[in-house]
């Protein structure tokens, strides 16, 4: 598969900035550290020279920034989309959030973006650099030196059970294109479903008391984009705040999770963004897999257009109205 660099990145957008396709271009811009990457709007050449990054931290999904860069001003966005950011990219168009006539969309193959919680976790703190080479990941320490881990062993959760390497949405593609991937994304899903129930509780208990409501999943979740959202409605008795005891601080993410079900293309942003390294994935999966189970298979995003199981009734759905058992009789 064909390396796409940072170089190549600035270059197409060199081109289509030079002959007026788009206007400006959003992609990731380097901060203090080299796996501090953010996402940011670039107008020049020159200020991509300067800041632009593209690397194994370029994890962020831009579909969702796109709603309200669509809105800014006429002319075209650049965006640069991996393969599983087509999927939310297609979701949001099938939900009318953005406008596809201000996007011009570049597909980048993606061979796995790194996990900084897990490179911190191996060689501790204090990290200047990190760099690939293939499947070896050289950091260079302030207090060790240089140390070399496995690629492998420092993948974000989600590239390990990666779904999908094909581009589902492009106006143009850089470098070949994958394959939808028979991942094993379902298997953390299924050893919780083996638990008894009190395990269950135990574990989601655990994990989801150290949420301090920064609302960081909620913000970069493709699929959380309602003008105004309950939590942010001082009459719904869950507005931005601490939780003030456990029940309100399990409901934050369960409420969120049955906002999202059957619209969720698994994108992982929820865990990647979480300060706290909550799994807030998997309660994204459960759904995703019972849809499956229920309904038959479903892939948020594959298709623009394409109706959830979730809002199109048929007479073979898992329970059927009483208004259609009447009508069958």
């Amino acid at each position: 598969m064909q390396k796409i660099t940072r170089e190549t990145l600035i270059e197409k957008a060199k081109s289509l900035l030079a002959d007026g396709t788009v206007t400006r271009v959003l992609g990731w811009k380097k901060g203090d550290f080299s796996y501090d990457v953010t996402p940011a709007i670039f107008t020049s050449v020159e200020q991509m020279q300067n800041d632009f990054v593209y690397s194994e931290f370029s994890g962020a999904n831009f579909s969702k920034y796109l709603i309200k860069e669509t809105k800014k001003e006429d002319g075209k966005v650049l965006v640069f989309l991996k393969p599983c950011d087509t999927y939310s990219f297609n979701q949001l168009l099938t939900e009318h959030r953005f406008d596809r006539e201000k996007v011009y969309a570049v597909g980048i193959p993606c061979e796995g973006m790194l996990d900084e919680n897990k490179i911190k976790k191996a060689v501790g703190d204090g990290i200047l650099s990190v760099c690939c080479d293939g499947d070896a990941v050289k950091v260079e320490t302030l207090y060790d030196g240089v140390k070399q881990l496995n690629k492998g062993d420092v993948l974000s959760e989600r590239c390990l059970n990666c779904k999908s390497k094909k581009h589902v949405a492009y106006d143009e593609l850089l470098g070949e294109d994958g394959e939808v991937i028979d991942s094993n994304r379902f298997d953390e899903v299924e050893k919780l479903e083996k638990m008894t129930a009190d395990e269950r509780f135990a574990f989601w208990q655990n994990e989801l008391s150290r949420c301090i409501r920064c609302n960081a999943c909620r913000d970069v979740c493709p699929a959380c984009t309602c003008e105004k959202c309950v939590f942010d409605n001082p009459n719904s008795g869950v507005e931005n705040k601490s939780p003030a005891n456990s029940f309100e601080e399990k409901m934050f993410h369960i409420i969120r999770a049955f906002h999202v079900a059957g619209r969720c293309t698994d994108c992982g942003e929820c865990s990647r963004v979480c300060p706290q390294q909550i799994p807030l994935h998997l309660l994204n999966r459960k759904f995703i897999k019972d849809i499956n189970a229920f309904y038959g298979d479903y892939q948020a995003g594959a298709e623009v257009g394409s109706r959830a199981p979730l809002v199109n009734y048929t007479k073979e759905d898992l329970e059927p109205s009483e208004a259609v058992n009447r009508e069958d009789k």
